[in-house]
């Protein structure tokens, strides 16, 4: 017995050949590990660049994924080797039973970190719980330090409410990320500004190219404000700017500026420099996988799931998505239609 085993250990490479624990790639050889879930399509902000000042039609109650449907397709897409989940909407902190999607979301085995983006008008009072929950990374939307033009930005006059947010979630040590998206004669004057927030405070300022994603006829033939225009515009104020590493698959080109606690980032997301190395899937709120953000959605998993498939199934449908995704973001455009982003997810 005691040589069958010395046998059995001694082969025991040979016989159980070594399998990764990553089994979802892409048809170009990318890996797949992290998922960004929209839980609804609300919002209480009309940030112009993301829907009609009238908002959009809303989607009804039956044509959401239920809780219970995202988390199965969470624990689903966390055994075929996703380790991060990014809760967003609409705005996620709207939707009712959140918190407790949360707290069942932080039990999955196998998932090592959630992340929320939210706006921030309703999120201080739920920052205590979500630490205890272990989240600790937070994207807040901000995109200018001016209640009046944060008033004609969002068509809401919630900008105290947001810097609240901002200034509880540091206060908490939340990795917190401000996300401002440059548009031209909105809130240019404010890059300089945000930029300067990170001097005293630890937090990352990230500049994101405007997407043509409000829902209406809005397209571009080409943007006047792009990551290199951002760029200088940050220098001319900071010569100091020094390009950092940037951490795996991040969609951002990081900076930092000496004697700042903070750091600052451009995200190229119109230009699409970084499609490279994506490696997220999206779910909208009525359950459409988008292998891309620039697609039109591949795959509904909710009406699969409806359907009465089981695990196996929806995981070999998940696969076969990836095995025929585009290769960048202005391939997947080209048969896709704009939708708002609140619709897609943020």
């Amino acid at each position: 017995m005691v040589s069958l085993l010395k046998w059995y250990y001694g082969k025991k490479n040979e016989l159980y050949p070594k399998v990764s624990t990553q089994l979802l790639k892409d048809n170009h050889g990318r890996t797949i590990n992290y998922l960004r879930l929209a839980v609804t399509d609300r919002c209480n902000l009309r940030c112009f660049y993301c829907m009609p000042e009238e908002g959009i039609d809303w989607l009804s109650r039956a044509e959401l994924m239920t809780y219970e449907e995202m988390m199965r397709i969470c624990k689903i897409a966390v055994k075929l080797g996703v380790e991060k989940i990014r809760i967003t909407g609409g705005e996620p902190f709207v939707r009712k039973g959140i918190m407790s999607f949360l707290g069942d979301l932080s039990k999955i085995s196998g998932l090592k970190q959630i992340a929320i983006t939210t706006n921030g008008v309703l999120t201080t009072p739920h920052i205590p719980e979500l630490k205890k929950l272990g989240i600790k990374s937070v994207n807040l939307s901000l995109d200018t330090l001016d209640r009046e033009r944060f008033l004609a930005i969002t068509h809401r006059d919630e900008q105290p409410a947001v810097i609240d947010t901002l200034e509880q979630l540091l206060k908490h040590g939340m990795d917190v990320k401000i996300n401002a998206v440059v548009m031209e004669g909105k809130n240019i004057q404010d890059i300089v500004p945000l930029v300067a927030l990170t001097k005293e405070l630890p937090l990352s300022v990230r500049f994101i190219e405007e997407m043509p994603f409000n829902g209406g006829d809005k397209h571009y033939n080409s943007l006047v404000w792009d990551y290199v225009k951002i760029l200088e515009t940050i220098k001319k104020s900071f010569p100091g700017l020094t390009k950092i590493q940037d951490p795996a698959y991040s969609t951002s080109c990081n900076y930092s500026i000496p004697g700042h606690k903070g750091n600052v980032g451009i995200i190229a997301a119109y230009t699409r420099s970084f499609c490279g190395t994506c490696n997220r899937i999206r779910l909208t709120p009525q359950g459409m996988l988008k292998t891309c953000l620039y697609d039109s959605g591949v795959m509904n998993i909710k009406d699969l799931l409806r359907a009465g498939m089981n695990d196996d199934e929806i995981r070999t449908a998940l696969l076969d998505a990836l095995n025929h995704r585009a290769k960048d973001g202005w391939e997947a455009e080209q048969s896709a239609q704009h939708e708002s982003m609140a619709a897609i997810g943020g």
